[in-house]
């Protein structure tokens, strides 16, 4: 399962630097035109690195079926830890693996700048309807492919039912009711709020993507950002009803007092991605046989829409020496008996056969109370709204966030006001890095 970053943030000369590599179209090394197939039979040496526990078990497998390959298999960090030392072996021309796990928001960073393989040589067009639309439409750039999917992040309701049942109050089925159940759930209980946020960019991007809003447009280096279309306004006027009713848990997520509150009912409910099972499973087994899974609440009653939320690919250097060996590896991870690894190691599939086999839908989750979850997360993926993009310099929009909108948490800065500060922020930076953004 991935998580979107939840680190410190990383600012200032690093990402300047991060930047300034980017549009220097860093490239490198070679891996010929080899066959995959026909690398993994020859043998050799892969460096990978990723966070992720199942990939562990994956490149064992791998290295079993195929003797004559050495994996070395390193967690140089999660999220901005690993960016950071990621582009600084690519500056330096040295140390950089020949595999990264990349989280979907940072993938067009590295591509933009040629850091990345294009895996359209190697096969990877074939694999189109492979995928579910939304992780598929993140590794793509242009005409090319620069990652293979690992899993998704479809966005679902996570809800401690037994809170809700106890109160009286509905599962929300659209924002407004969900507005509602967190004043009633608060009137009831003061200790109970409906949710915990600080501030999250992924949350908030998440939000105005399923909304409708598009605010961020790249064609190439010219970049449009409009944080004040509708969609964006949707999610702003929504949330900061939240904040200024003082409905939101002031919890930072992943903090050991946020694990607490889904465990003893202070936080009822999280709108999140699909990998988030595996996460109540290991850091909330209080929760056990309480929480539940429905739809994520709709901006119109009757409609079916999600956004992703979190997610990660793995990318084929552009620098790495073993293009082709280590496309081998990938494709039988991503979209090979790997896969099969994953689900058991706790991932959320992006792969359409497996969202969409009788055996994985029928599945019942013994935390969530029994509930087939996997019907309603796979529905979720299919659901997912189409168009969306990040920045190509997302990793530092995502960084500065808290400094623009999150002070709608701490001050009377509105998230209007605070969208427009980071818009501002964004145009300046990305200017300045030599993009063309208006």
């Amino acid at each position: 399962m991935t998580r979107t970053t939840r680190g410190a943030a990383f600012r200032g000369a690093a990402l300047v630097g991060t930047l300034a590599l980017t549009l220097a179209a860093c490239s490198g090394g070679g891996g010929g035109d080899v066959d995959p197939e026909a690398a993994a039979e020859e043998g050799g040496e892969l460096l990978v690195w990723a966070w992720d526990p199942t990939v562990e078990p994956i490149a064992e497998a791998y290295m079993e079926a195929n003797p004559g390959v050495t994996i070395d298999l390193v967690n140089a960090g999660t999220g901005n830890d690993q960016y950071t030392a990621l582009q600084n072996a690519i500056g330096a021309g040295s140390g950089v693996p020949d595999l990264a796990q990349i989280e979907y928001y940072a993938l067009p960073q590295f591509a933009i700048g040629e850091s990345l393989a294009d895996l359209t040589e190697l096969g990877a067009d074939e694999l189109d309807g492979t995928y579910t639309p939304g992780p598929w439409n993140a590794v793509q750039q242009g005409e090319g492919v620069y990652g293979l999917p690992l899993d998704s992040g479809p966005m679902a309701l996570f809800y401690n039912a037994e809170l809700f049942e106890q109160h009286g109050i509905a599962v929300p089925t659209t924002w407004d009711e969900y507005v509602a159940a967190a004043q009633a759930l608060h009137a009831a209980d003061p200790n109970a709020y409906i949710t915990a946020d600080t501030g999250d960019a992924g949350l908030a991007t998440s939000l105005m993507w399923q909304a409708g809003g598009r605010p961020f447009q790249v064609d190439g280096t010219d970049v449009t950002i409009d944080l004040a279309d509708e969609g964006s306004q949707a999610y702003a006027t929504m949330w900061q009803q939240l904040i200024t009713d003082d409905l939101v848990a002031p919890i930072s997520a992943w903090s050991d007092e946020w694990y607490q509150g889904l465990g003893n009912g202070t936080i009822a409910t999280l709108v999140t991605g699909a990998w988030m099972p595996g996460n109540f499973e290991s850091g909330v087994p209080e929760g056990a046989g309480k929480w539940r899974v429905a739809p994520m609440p709709q901006w119109g009653a009757g409609e079916s829409v999600t956004a992703e939320n979190g997610g990660s690919a793995m990318s084929v250097m552009e620098a790495s020496e073993n293009k082709a060996l280590a496309y081998d590896f990938l494709e039988f991870a991503s979209a090979g008996d790997g896969v099969a690894l994953r689900l058991e190691g706790g991932g959320f599939p992006a792969t359409v056969a497996d969202l969409e086999s009788e055996e994985y839908l029928a599945e019942e989750s013994e935390y969530f109370g029994g509930q087939k979850i996997n019907e309603v997360l796979s529905q979720a993926a299919t659901d997912v709204s189409e168009g969306w993009q990040y920045l190509p310099f997302q990793v530092y929009a995502n960084s500065v966030f808290n400094d623009t909108v999150g002070q709608a948490y701490v001050s009377s800065t509105t998230l209007t006001e605070g969208l427009s500060a980071w818009q501002q922020q964004l145009t300046t930076y990305g200017n300045d890095q030599g993009f063309t953004v208006e």
